[in-house]
């Protein structure tokens, strides 16, 4: 098998992984079709079930898989210019999605279309451009000054701290985490020339199977560490998912340029900042009073809470990416 993928040419080996990845969603697909037609119709029961309420969550969960398989595909096949938008897009729907539940006011508004239509576009053209010393400190540094600089010519000084505070993390959690993931197709690493979707793909199989087992362990435990904020975080579920994502990370080291000792080392990284990433992003939830991005579950954008399901990425990619050019020198 491993001298079969050797014999294969870059092109060729991420096309077998995404018919892997499109084969497995089709059956997972299939799988929730069936279970869905065992449930009893909608208009038959007053409300829906337990086993009603997952399944609903399950096909969510596929959906927006879906959407985001799709979009790597197009993004790999279609070049780096068409990667970098097709992410940039994905940053102006997540963006859109946590301003919703922020509220605005007139003196906002300029900010606003700064964040929406300058800076963002910015951001990914420094990514595209491969300026990547600019584009770590742009927002940091730059968008920092001129965020509330536009905001205080706005002559609006009602909760003015509260009101740029909560654009500047939108814009750091939607278009600064974001952004580091296509800045890692293009990293220059010797001997790995057109095979660095398999580091994006290694990096979010690592965070999101992280997430995936801290969740399932917590159903056993009790007494979460911050209960009004998360019921799934416990110190033992969180050890259980970051080392999933570990091992996971040590045993994918083949597909990546790292040694499987420093893939698990990358790997345990990724998944400590995505699962406190995703804390963080609950903290905002309840803070705001609602469990998804979008009301009743369902986004503003259509895409039933993209942001939820992204969130973690949002946290891991810019320490992902900056450990890795780091450690390796890039």
């Amino acid at each position: 098998m491993t001298s079969f993928l050797r014999s294969l040419t870059p092109d060729q080996q991420v096309s077998l992984l995404f018919v892997v990845l499109f084969g497995l969603l089709t059956l997972a697909t299939g799988v929730t079709l069936a279970m869905s037609l065992r449930e009893k119709h909608p208009t038959e029961m007053p409300e829906p079930t337990r086993r009603g309420l997952k399944l609903q969550d399950y096909q969510s969960l596929l959906r927006t898989s879906w959407m985001m398989a799709l979009v790597f595909w197009l993004a790999w096949a279609a070049g780096q210019g068409v990667a970098t938008s097709l992410f940039a897009l994905v940053s102006f729907l997540i963006l859109r999605e946590f301003i919703s539940l922020s509220p605005t006011r007139r003196g906002d508004h300029r900010s606003l279309l700064l964040a929406f239509f300058i800076v963002l576009p910015l951001q990914y053209l420094l990514v595209w451009t491969e300026h990547f010393d600019l584009f770590t400190v742009f927002i940091p540094v730059y968008v920092f000054l001129a965020i509330p600089t536009v905001g205080a010519l706005g002559n609006d000084p009602h909760r003015f701290l509260e009101r740029n505070a909560k654009l500047q993390w939108g814009i750091m959690v939607c278009v600064y985490g974001m952004s580091h993931v296509p800045a890692l197709l293009l990293l220059d690493f010797p001997g790995f020339d057109g095979k660095m979707a398999f580091l994006v793909f290694f990096l979010v199989l690592v965070v999101q199977t992280a997430m995936l087992v801290q969740h399932v362990v917590a159903h056993r435990l009790s007494q979460p560490v911050a209960p009004a904020i998360s019921q799934s975080f416990h110190w033992r579920s969180w050890a259980a998912g970051v080392m999933a994502g570990g091992l996971l990370g040590a045993a994918l080291a083949g597909f990546t340029p790292f040694k499987p000792l420093p893939a698990m080392a990358m790997a345990l990284v990724a998944a400590m900042a995505g699962s406190f990433g995703h804390l963080v992003m609950k903290a905002i939830k309840r803070d705001r009073g609602v469990t998804h991005w979008g009301s009743a579950g369902r986004s503003v954008t259509g895409a039933n809470g993209l942001l939820d399901r992204v969130d973690a990425l949002c946290f891991a990619a810019p320490v992902f990416f900056h450990s890795v050019r780091w450690k390796f020198g890039l």
